[in-house]
C-alpha cells in the first residue's frame, strides 16, 4: 500500500516537472499514472478491509522532484514499476506458499497491471530516447498516437 501511494506521489512529482518544462503530454500522462497508482493502492486497502485484516499505511518517502533530463525521470518511473512487479511476484510467492488461493486470486490482476505499466513505461523511454534531441517531437507523437500498443489490453 506505502509503495503505491510512493509511486502516486513519484508521478505527481515527475507531472509536475514536466509542466514546468511545458511538456503537457508528458504531464497529463503522470497525472494520469498517478491517480493509477493511487487506485491500486485503494484496491489494496479495500481487499484487505474485507477480509477483515487491518491497514497500516506507512509513512511515504518525499519523491525525486527534480531530474538532470526527461529520460532520468521516465527511467526512474520503469525502474519504480520493475521493483513494484518484483514486490507483488514476492506476494504471489507468499500467498502461495500460504495456500492463500483468494490473495493468490487477487494478485492476479495486479500481476496483469505491472506487465502493462513495464512496458508501457519502458515503451515510453524509447520514444523519448529517440526524440530526445527534440522533445517537442515526443510530445507531437504522445498527443497523435499516445502509447497504445505498449501493453496487453
Amino acid at each position: 500500500i506505502g509503495n503505491e501511494f510512493g509511486a502516486s506521489m513519484q508521478y505527481v512529482a515527475i507531472a509536475a516537472y514536466f509542466s514546468g518544462d511545458a511538456l503537457p503530454q508528458l504531464a497529463q500522462h503522470f497525472y494520469r499514472q498517478a491517480a493509477e497508482e493511487n487506485d491500486h493502492a485503494m484496491r489494496l486497502i479495500k481487499s484487505l478491509t474485507y477480509a477483515g485484516g487491518r491497514v497500516v499505511i506507512p509513512a511515504i518517502d518525499a519523491p525525486q522532484p527534480t531530474f538532470k533530463n526527461t529520460e532520468e525521470a521516465i527511467k526512474l518511473s520503469l525502474d519504480q514499476e520493475i521493483e513494484v512487479t518484483h514486490q507483488i511476484n514476492a506476494l504471489v510467492e507468499l500467498a502461495r506458499s500460504e495456500n492463500d488461493f483468494i490473495t493468490n486470486n487477487f494478485l492476479q490482476w495486479f500481476l496483469t497491471e505491472q506487465l502493462e505499466e513495464v512496458s508501457s513505461m519502458d515503451t515510453l523511454l524509447k520514444i523519448v530516447q529517440r526524440g530526445a534531441d527534440n522533445l517537442l517531437s515526443v510530445e507531437e507523437y504522445l498527443a497523435r498516437v499516445g502509447l497504445t500498443g505498449a501493453g496487453p489490453s
